[in-house]
């Protein structure tokens, strides 16, 4: 076959969809050397950072396909790029399928469409579709998803979402797990975990958060559990790491107010700290330095960071909503989202029990080798296949 890929997101390897792309891509590149792929993105895109996929023979330079835009019309840019440069791209390629690694397909099919729907966060939060842009755009991605070949989702919750919201038949939805990269291990490296918690401002124990700062990741929540704790626990910080997108408050709350309010001191070693941007060498660092992990997102497509977590035998506490269950499993503790005090006492049970963690990271390690990037890749390859034999 002749495989299309939206190379859109290579660009933005923080962003949910840049990482599954590169991933996706790596993997692909490993796996498969029967099929032929073409990488679209517009100008600029892939000139930096993709230096693994070329020497693999994947990625080769992306084809420049829309026009420059000035920057005030960025979001025209990518609307064309998405409808009609990729398209058109699609068949002078002569492409037998196309993917788009987000949620976004074209109208008009230029050929097999499949389409990865993370989540539905856009359409079911109302934080996020306020704006009379984003609900058209909301409205033409749902028209066009419908129309796709095949739809993957990151998770079981994700395609019931997709079936329930969308009215997408559940045969053409197919779910493909998300993986953990393997630089997510344990690591045995006393000097780099004093250099990194040194680099922080961070001691010997603290409890680690990574992700986004959305309100609906719910932060507040571990602010408020670990504010009622932190007398127990003397010499415990608590560390968050992410930034916000926007200085909606709606979107993303000013989680410094909510700590103070909480009576929690800021930047102090004994302690809140936000860590704000985390590079990504960092991040096997932070994880493999920290006591525990907590993830109290109310609504996650898959959930990245806890799988990540437990693959560094990190001792995980997250929510029982959305997909978390299936990525957590039995490898970690599950609590209601809104349970503050359930949370409160999850932290503290682990963190003041030696016995307890030793057992939370053997079966993290477990449930994070269920998953794997080789794994996703092949499933992906045979969705691209079917109807194809």
């Amino acid at each position: 076959m002749r495989i299309g890929i939206n190379g859109l997101f290579l660009d933005k390897p923080h962003t949910g969809s840049g990482q599954y792309t590169r991933h996706l891509l790596a993997a692909l590149a490993k796996l498969d050397g029967g099929n032929e792929y073409r990488i679209f993105a517009p100008p600029g895109v892939g000139k930096s950072g993709n230096e693994g996929m070329r020497e693999s023979g994947l990625l080769r330079k992306p084809d420049s396909l829309i026009p420059q835009f000035p920057d005030s019309l960025s979001s025209w840019r990518k609307l064309w790029f998405e409808q009609v440069s990729l398209p058109q791209a699609c068949r002078r390629a002569q492409a037998q399928v196309v993917h788009y690694p987000y949620f976004a397909a074209p109208l008009v099919k230029p050929c097999r469409v499949v389409v990865t729907i993370h989540d539905l966060i856009t359409l079911l939060l109302p934080e996020y579709r306020r704006s009379l842009a984003v609900r058209l755009y909301n409205r033409l991605i749902v028209t066009a998803a419908r129309r796709a070949e095949a739809i993957i989702a990151d998770s079981q919750h994700s395609k019931a979402d997709i079936v329930r919201h969308l009215g997408i038949p559940a045969g053409r939805v197919h779910v493909v797990y998300l993986a953990a990269e393997a630089r997510f291990h344990p690591l045995d490296d006393a000097a780099a975990l004093a250099d990194v918690r040194q680099r922080y401002g961070l001691g010997e124990q603290f409890v680690f958060y990574i992700g986004g700062l959305n309100r609906h990741k719910n932060v507040e929540a571990l602010l408020a559990a670990f504010a009622a704790i932190r007398d127990r626990l003397p010499g415990v910080q608590l560390a968050i790491a992410g930034v916000p997108h926007s200085t909606d408050p709606a979107v993303f709350p000013d989680l410094g107010q909510v700590a103070r309010n909480l009576g929690l001191p800021v930047a102090d070693q004994a302690a809140v700290h936000f860590l704000g941007f985390v590079p990504e060498e960092d991040k096997p660092l932070l994880y493999n330095a920290a006591a525990l992990f907590v993830f109290p997102s109310r609504y996650e497509g898959f959930g990245l960071p806890p799988l990540e977590a437990m693959a560094c035998g990190t001792p995980v506490i997250a929510a029982r909503a959305a997909s978390l269950p299936e990525v957590v499993g039995d490898g970690g503790l599950l609590v209601a989202p809104d349970d503050v005090a359930g949370l409160a006492q999850a932290m503290l049970a682990v963190l003041g029990d030696p016995a307890r963690q030793a057992e939370l990271r053997a079966r993290g390690l477990a449930q994070a080798a269920r998953f794997s990037w080789a794994k996703t890749a092949q499933e992906t390859l045979a969705i691209y296949g079917l109807g194809n034999h």
